[in-house]
């Protein structure tokens, strides 16, 4: 197997200097570029020293938490719901966020409008199931509408509950919630500004940006407000507003997060951020929410209506939401998630055969699918030798290293009848710091596996997501720090493969310039946007 370079890292996007060095004019144009509201990555690579990076903390909210070793995957932030229409809208959203529960575990909540008009709230950590346990919190969220929201906590406010969504706030014209699913590249540029006319923030997430833009906008009516403060937005975002009489859903104009649209038999018109949460309230998929859409649904007479905040922009969907986050049973982007993973592990195979093995056996459950292609067009025997247990909490709880991988065993348990004397292929979805993959080698050789051949269903990852994944920093990233044998020879495997970025796209035919791959290519769709260095006054007695 040939050796594959690394290519050197192009996506620390922005520089932060800790202490300033040379001519005062080098210091201003340093300050220049610091603050510049488009910034070029080239130029800040040649003309600054990366002496800390701003990527990804300062950029974007997020944070890779690398204490749970046995989850080596990138994690989705967010998962919406959102029905209008239905008398039991509020136990609707709550069985939708449960399907939902994979895109966020560590916060819940769901705000509804009661017979009153009045909106109603329900938030807290944990899954959807402890934080609504208490059957008298649904029982308050009586009414025929309401939006729900499951998350993972973001950098600087783990497990906070300030931060769980749907927010809900009042301003002039009455109350308004939002729930929001990707990250805004611009948050702290518009935060700084906002602050410097005077508002005053609650939280740390760059959801609550939004509600200010609303309440700060002198358009008429809400749906032109809404329209008007996202057309101040940069990066990813699918929204969801409540109000007393009306629910808002909005893409992004690239499309980078999935929003789909539904309708029950009763008339109900359902939002959803995958097809499978519609699925279970018993919701038909009609279509998405198009990039750059607002779908405005009137409870009063159920009326539906769009709108259309700009001008078409090239599409970027995550092509991530069909190698790893979406659930197989989902259509997203208009696509069927495991038709795109049994094609990619069909690829895999055609670019990266395993002369000799005898079985091929997913990393679940995500891997299952690859798997399945892989097997399918190598002609190998398909077998679960690894076998998911779902309740053993997070291992970083664990005291030492030794504990902590006696902890992934509970986790992953091999079938050694399956494995016993076996070349075996494994197929994942993804390989991210190589932590997950090492462990699984060691776990097959102790099984008795003869040799194990690594294939992963995805190109390697050398770019952080800007735009509401939660991935490691570009140090963190293995693929980033050494070559194709470099990976190899730390995971312990026999032989290592990825599925190459052209042959990536080849499945997506002339569909391909329509997904964001950024975090393979280091292609960025929309770049950060920092704030403008804002003029400091004395504070009041």
């Amino acid at each position: 197997m040939g050796m594959a370079t690394a290519a050197p890292s192009t996506s620390r996007l922005l520089y932060h200097h800790h202490h300033t060095t040379g001519s005062r004019r080098q210091q201003q144009q340093q300050q220049r570029l610091r603050y510049s509201p488009n910034p070029s990555p080239v130029a800040l690579r040649r003309r600054l020293s990366p002496a800390g990076a701003l990527f990804p903390d300062r950029v974007t909210p997020f944070s890779y938490n690398v204490d749970d070793e046995s989850d080596d995957h990138p994690r989705e932030e967010c998962g919406l719901v959102g029905v209008v229409g239905d008398p039991d809208a509020a136990s609707l959203c709550y069985l939708g966020l449960q399907k939902l529960q994979h895109r966020g575990e560590e916060g819940a909540g769901i705000v509804s409008v009661g017979g009153d008009g009045k909106l109603n709230s329900v938030t807290g950590l944990g899954l959807v199931a402890d934080v609504f346990g208490d059957p008298s919190r649904l029982a308050s969220l009586a009414g025929p509408a309401a939006i729900g929201h499951v998350r993972y906590s973001t950098a600087g406010a783990v497990a906070s509950l300030r931060n769980v969504q749907p927010f809900l706030a009042g301003y002039r014209f009455g109350q308004v919630a939002v729930a929001h699913n990707g990250n805004l590249v611009n948050y702290q540029a518009l935060r700084s500004k906002l602050e410097a006319r005077g508002s005053i923030f609650n939280t740390t997430s760059d959801t609550e940006v939004v509600l200010h833009l609303i309440s700060t906008s002198l358009a008429r009516p809400l749906l032109a407000r809404i329209c008007d403060a996202c057309e101040r937005l940069a990066g990813a975002y699918s929204l969801l507003f409540l109000t007393a009489d009306k629910m808002f859903a909005v893409r992004d104009p690239h499309g980078f997060r999935p929003l789909v649209l539904g309708r029950r038999r009763d008339g109900a018109v359902v939002f959803a951020s995958e097809t499978c949460a519609l699925d279970l309230i018993d919701a038909a998929y009609d279509r998405e929410v198009e990039p750059g859409e607002v779908v405005m649904v009137d409870r009063r007479d159920m009326s539906v209506s769009s709108a259309c905040l700009v001008a078409r922009v090239p599409r970027r969907a995550c092509v991530f939401e069909h190698i790893y986050f979406a659930l197989p049973n989902s259509v997203v982007f208009s696509h069927d998630v495991h038709e795109r993973r049994t094609a990619f592990g069909r690829a895999l195979a055609e670019e990266s055969p395993a002369l000799g093995a005898d079985v091929v056996i997913p990393v679940p459950d995500s891997g299952f699918y690859a798997a399945l292609g892989f097997s399918r067009e190598s002609g190998l025997e398909f077998q679960q030798g690894l076998i998911r247990w779902h309740y053993s909490g997070r291992s970083f709880i664990q005291p030492t290293q030794a504990v902590r991988d006696l902890a992934v065993k509970l986790k992953l348990a091999p079938v050694h009848g399956v494995i016993r004397g076996k070349s075996v292929v494994v197929v994942d979805d993804s390989l991210v710091r190589g932590t997950t993959s090492s462990k699984i080698v060691r776990l097959l050789r102790d099984a008795g596996a003869r040799e194990v051949h690594m294939r992963i269903a995805s190109p390697p990852v050398v770019g952080s997501c800007l735009y509401g994944i939660d991935t490691p920093s570009d140090g963190e990233l293995i693929s980033n720090q050494m070559d194709l044998e470099g990976v190899r020879r730390l995971i312990g495997s026999d032989s290592l493969a990825f599925l190459s970025l052209d042959k990536l796209h080849s499945i997506y035919g002339e569909e391909a310039g329509d997904y964001c791959d950024a975090c393979f290519s280091r292609k960025y769709p929309v770049l950060p946007t920092l704030p403008e260095p804002a003029v400091e006054f004395d504070e009041e007695d």
